[in-house]
């Protein structure tokens, strides 16, 4: 089960005198994230270290911790717990005590983990996007049926004779939802519009 978070949550951990403060939000873009890390980021701690997923795209950063030590373990956490539209920020203030790399791992992957798995989280539902032309007196019909169906109108352009629709259905219910407006549109054409698919990117800075 994919999920995302409903709010922001933090929690602060020490480990062997550093402290480390996780912040985790959802976000709908990488644009959201990395105002999201600007906004939570210590310019006093040692370190403020992040990662994100959003849908096949990625990215994590360790500033300035050794490469792979922290960036990647906060993503890992992100992946371990099959969270997505996520970004997680760990800070590091520095206690005094080196930690070597496998500590750091362990210290980043495990204060990312325990904060994402105390906040509250929400399935995603995949979900598909519908188009198809209908007539006016088929628009209310078929209006009437989103609540039902658990879906969403996205967009509505009219014309002369009735207006080109674009819903936002649940993917699991695609077939019975096709079958209907495909009955009440008398075979009028439904083209399923595909999302911008990114390829898995992973950039460590």
């Amino acid at each position: 089960m994919t999920q995302t978070l409903v709010a922001e949550t933090q929690l602060d951990t020490v480990v062997k005198k550093s402290l480390f403060r996780v912040h985790a939000a959802p976000i709908a873009n990488e644009e959201e994230a990395l105002a999201f890390f600007e906004r939570v980021r210590e310019l006093d701690a040692t370190h403020n270290c992040w990662a994100w997923r959003i849908g096949g795209r990625y990215r994590s950063f360790d500033d300035g911790e050794p490469g792979g030590t922290a960036g990647r373990p906060i993503l890992q956490a992100i992946d371990s717990q099959e969270f997505d539209h996520v970004a997680v920020m760990v800070v590091r203030w520095f206690g005094g005590v080196k930690l070597g790399a496998g500590g750091l791992v362990r210290a980043y992957g495990g204060a990312a983990a325990a904060c994402l798995k105390q906040g509250e989280a929400v399935e995603i539902v995949p979900m598909q996007r519908l188009e198809f032309h209908a007539s006016f007196s088929l628009l209310p019909i078929i209006q009437a049926r989103l609540t039902e169906w658990d879906a969403t109108q996205d967009g509505c352009e009219f014309d002369a004779t009735g207006a080109t629709v674009t819903l936002c259905i649940p993917l699991s219910r695609s077939e019975p939802i096709q079958g209907f407006l495909q009955d009440l549109l008398r075979g009028g054409a439904i083209r399923v519009l595909d999302d911008d698919e990114e390829d898995e990117t992973d950039v460590t800075d």
